[in-house]
């Protein structure tokens, strides 16, 4: 459980506070039903709660949520756990909490993140679960374990050299070859600004760099781009990644597209969401890097 730690120091910032605590998809929705102009900031990494009282309201919340409850649930979880413990070499016991550490699986995170107070330490990259919710973890620790199995490296290599070979593999690889190319089909007819994001069929969102006529041959367009029109003759387009400050620089359409046969379009408030979502998780995995 945290603290804020005091409003923004920063002048041009608006009056608030961050907000953190224990994750469990019951307790925001609590916190959200006590603060509904509460933002989640993910260069903070925490709640945003804005307002000059902000730091005062958190912290008077967050007593009344988990005062007195904490210290009873644990000892009950601690006797929960020596009556019926899980022996596993990806739960790590300590004296005051439970850590769970595996290898990534998605299946893993959607689990945990169903675990009342379990909280994901990024820099030790483990789950932190306190006592208290010993009985839950019990519950879907088969699940997790199954999860994490799945997820070794080694169990990865087999199932890769399994489908190595198959045609959804081949597929895939082809798909993938293609994509690292860069082009796109597009009508010599309708070509999109060049320079600005927008809206295409299976890549998101992109910025057209250049169009020289080259046209697509019917073999290519037939095998990698299916669903296009069969009515026109392409060409290509070449085009890069949009990058953040692009995304968020980009005025959403007012009107939602009708996409039919359309290869390309402007983006909608939910198009651009959805990608700076992504050009986010992007720029935090090159910065680790």
């Amino acid at each position: 459980m945290k603290r804020t730690g005091g409003s923004s120091s920063n002048d041009d910032a608006p009056p608030g506070a961050p907000a953190s605590f224990p994750f469990d998809r019951t307790t925001v929705e609590r916190f959200r039903k006590s603060f509904p102009r509460a933002r989640w900031s993910d260069e903070l990494k925490a709640w945003f709660v804005p307002g000059k009282t902000a730091a005062r309201r958190f912290n008077r919340w967050l007593e009344r949520e988990f005062a007195g409850s904490s210290v009873h649930a644990d000892s009950r979880g601690r006797d929960a756990y020596a009556f019926d413990p899980i022996f596993s070499k990806y739960l790590l016991v300590h004296q005051d909490r439970l850590e769970v550490q595996t290898p990534y699986s998605r299946s893993v995170v959607t689990v945990m993140r169903d675990v009342p107070f379990a909280s994901w330490e990024p820099d030790r990259r483990v789950w932190t679960v306190p006592y208290r919710s010993y009985e839950q973890l019990h519950r879907r620790w088969a699940e997790i374990e199954a999860a994490a199995i799945r997820s070794e490296p080694e169990a990865r290599k087999q199932r890769a050299a399994q489908r190595r070979g198959a045609p959804q593999d081949v597929a895939s690889r082809a798909r993938a070859t293609e994509r690292r190319r860069r082009r796109y089909p597009l009508d010599p007819n309708d070509l999109p600004p060049l320079g600005r994001p927008v809206m295409t069929r299976g890549y998101g969102a992109v910025v057209f760099i250049g169009c020289d006529g080259e046209p697509v041959d019917g073999d290519i367009l037939g095998s990698q781009y299916a669903g296009f029109p069969d009515h026109h003759d392409y060409v290509w387009g070449r085009w890069r990644p949009a990058t953040l400050d692009e995304l968020i620089k980009t005025w959403p359409s007012r009107t939602e597209t009708e996409i039919g046969d359309a290869l390309w379009w402007q983006p909608t408030l939910d198009d651009l969401r959805v990608a700076r979502k992504a050009a986010r998780g992007l720029e935090r995995r090159r910065r680790r890097v």
